[in-house]
Parts: structure tokens; C-alpha cells; sequence
């Protein structure tokens, strides 16, 4: 098994756009092989690195799975961190659309009968969609990784809108 990443490490293709069920498939694959309880019988050293490489198959899972976490993680790969803390440039249409969002968050939240949450939802989701889309062109197809780091962190707050507006 390989060290490099999490890709060589569940024997999968270093893209993107990853079928989940072929994901799921290379995890339950590395999992059976590292498995703790296929060690029973090993020294308690082996047994160490049998958690280990457990461990770590099941981080590469974790992160391979969700799309967002998946974009960031290739695009760390790649050399462009994050960086979503220190790095909130982002474009002017952006900018205007998170105000625009959260205005509408403020209305519904000011409105008893919640009126607009669902279209305010819909259109969340609707970039969310937009966002994956695009990951696929700019990591798999391009390789523009510059471009894709930007977009993750403009994905990053998407998903933040998501999770307050659900939480209504």
C-alpha cells in the first residue's frame, strides 16, 4: 500500500469526479486488508500498525467522500492550500450574492410563517450543484487547481448557508 495520498492508498484514479460506489468498493477492499482482526494473532507491534493503516484508510474514506472535502484536498495536493481563514478574497458577484443570502436569511428568520425559506434552500442548492459542476471542469479537465482553491472557499460558505438555513 501507498503512503502518497489518499487515492493510491484505496487504489482509486486521482480525479474528482469519483463514482461513490467505487469508492465504497476500494474502502471495504483496503479495510479487509488492514483490518485489526486479521492481526488477532500478530505481535502488539503489528497490531499498532494494523490500527494504524485502519485508521488511515478510514481518513482517506472520510475525505474522499465528500465532494467539498475531496475539492480541498486535492487542491492541498496540488499546492494551493486553502487557507479559508486568513484568504476571504472572493468576487464581487459572490460577495453580492452572500448579501443577498443573508438579507433573505434575516427575512425568514423575522417571519413567523418562514415565508421564502424554501426558495432561499432551493437556491443554495441549486449552487451547491453549480460548484460540483464546475469542480469537475477545473480539477479534472483543466487541472487549474488556482482556480478550483477559490471556488472551494466560495463552496466552503455555500455550505455554511446550507446548514443555517436547514437548521430553521
Amino acid at each position: 500500500m501507498s503512503l502518497d495520498n489518499h487515492f493510491s492508498l484505496l487504489n482509486l484514479p486521482k480525479q474528482f469526479d469519483l463514482s461513490q460506489e467505487a469508492l465504497e468498493q476500494a474502502w471495504k477492499q483496503a479495510s479487509s486488508r488492514v483490518h485489526p482482526d486479521r492481526f488477532a494473532t500478530a505481535s502488539a507491534a503489528e497490531k499498532r500498525v494494523a490500527v494504524q493503516w485502519a485508521a488511515r484508510v478510514n481518513d482517506a474514506y472520510q475525505t474522499l467522500k465528500n465532494p467539498l472535502s475531496r475539492a480541498a484536498y486535492m487542491c492541498e495536493l496540488a499546492g494551493f492550500p486553502i487557507e479559508a481563514e486568513s484568504n476571504t478574497a472572493m468576487g464581487t458577484e459572490f460577495l453580492m450574492t452572500q448579501m443577498q443570502w443573508r438579507e433573505q436569511l434575516d427575512a425568514v428568520r423575522n417571519d413567523s410563517q418562514r415565508h421564502g425559506l424554501d426558495a432561499l434552500l432551493l437556491e443554495i442548492q441549486a449552487k451547491q450543484l453549480e460548484l460540483f459542476d464546475e469542480m469537475k471542469h477545473l480539477i479534472d479537465a483543466r487541472q487549474d487547481y488556482a482556480g478550483a482553491t477559490k471556488r472551494v472557499r466560495e463552496w466552503m460558505f455555500v455550505n455554511k448557508m446550507h446548514q443555517e438555513v436547514k437548521a430553521l
